[in-house]
């Protein structure tokens, strides 16, 4: 979706549909295509498309809409290609996070409540594992101790046309030395948040989604964004903030 666009609805067939892409990814670990979500939710072919430009629109998600078939790309916190991400439930790999900042959300989804999910993933400039425990909200450890997520992209760059950039631009880097040696590789600056910053930062959206049916769209405020994340103590000059 670009940026400040006017405020809209969601229609009630983008409300059935968003409510089916998240139940059929937390069961099943992927997306559904568009015979699961018509058996789903009873929405035609047609039906099915118009809601999801329409939840495209509204940062629910994204569909590759020069397709036949509207491949759906992700549906934050989710990604239906890998990721620098794997979330894993009860001890096997349930599915890719949208992002590093992402994979701290999910677990505040209704289906996750009670359960840890570990997040496998690894430093972007070295490739270093890191992991990284969370449940119910909450993030109850992470290996190395000095982890952090790197951010190389200003929210005034982001989703300029969609998240894609912008989530590839959030990144875990075991440490701030790690974090300058991957800014070198890929000649950009970037900022870097605590876990305890990047939880904070994703819980009013985290703890939305599945729980608020009538959830209206996410809209891109660049200012108001960096604004938010300033207060939380994150130092954005690396953005020329």
């Amino acid at each position: 979706m670009p940026q400040n666009i006017p405020e809209f609805k969601f229609s009630d067939e983008a409300l059935k549909l968003r409510q089916c892409v998240y139940e059929h990814w937390c069961t099943h670990g992927h997306a559904p295509n568009l015979r699961a979500a018509h058996e789903a939710t009873g929405l035609s072919r047609e039906q099915i498309l118009e809601a999801y430009k329409q939840l495209d629109l509204g940062i629910m998600c994204i569909v590759d809409q020069d397709t036949q078939n509207f491949n759906l790309l992700k549906a934050p916190p989710f990604s239906s290609y890998p990721s620098q991400a794997q979330v894993f439930v009860d001890g096997k790999l349930h599915c890719y996070a949208g992002c590093a900042m992402e994979s701290l959300a999910m677990c505040m989804m209704p289906p996750f409540q009670g359960k840890e999910l570990r997040i496998e993933g690894y430093c972007a400039c070295c490739l270093a594992p890191v992991t990284v425990v969370t449940k119910d909200g909450e993030t109850l450890s992470y290996k190395p101790p000095s982890t952090r997520i790197h951010v190389s992209l200003s929210p005034r760059d982001w989703n300029k046309t969609n998240i894609v950039s912008m989530c590839d631009a959030m990144n875990f880097v075991v440490d701030g030395d790690h974090a300058a040696a991957y800014e070198k590789k890929i000649v950009r600056r970037g900022v870097l948040f605590t876990l305890e910053q990047a939880r904070k930062f994703i819980t009013g959206t985290g703890k939305a989604r599945m729980w608020q049916y009538e959830r209206i769209p996410d809209y891109m405020r660049p200012q108001r964004i960096i604004d938010g994340i300033r207060a939380l103590g994150v130092d954005v000059s690396g953005w020329g903030e």
